[in-house]
């Protein structure tokens, strides 16, 4: 498969062909098949995301014994993961600068 030029905005869970210059986008290329699956990525985060919401309304849980926060820090990190290994050599500099990974 073709690979295309995307831009990815994690915040929000974005990815677009066109460079959004108000956002802090990743330049990455990828298939179709491989959108798809950081699509996927980002909608568990979002999932998880709704979950820790409903969860933070629950006072008696502490956030370190939080499964609904550790899914969501899990997809993130699955997302940057994934944008590292698609990413340009910028987007791979930028992602190791900001020391998240373990590379």
């Amino acid at each position: 498969m073709e690979k295309k030029k995307y831009y990815v905005a994690v915040g929000p869970r974005e990815i677009s062909q066109v460079k959004d210059y108000a956002l802090n986008q990743f330049e990455i290329e990828a298939t179709d098949n491989e959108i798809a699956m950081l699509r996927e990525v980002f909608d568990d985060a979002y999932s998880a995301d709704w979950l820790s919401y409903w969860r933070a309304h629950i006072p008696y849980v502490q956030y370190h014994h939080d499964k609904e926060n550790d899914m969501y820090d899990r997809d993130l990190m699955k997302a940057y993961q994934m944008i590292y290994e698609l990413g340009s050599n910028e987007t791979k500099e930028q992602i190791q600068e900001m020391g998240i990974l373990s590379l």
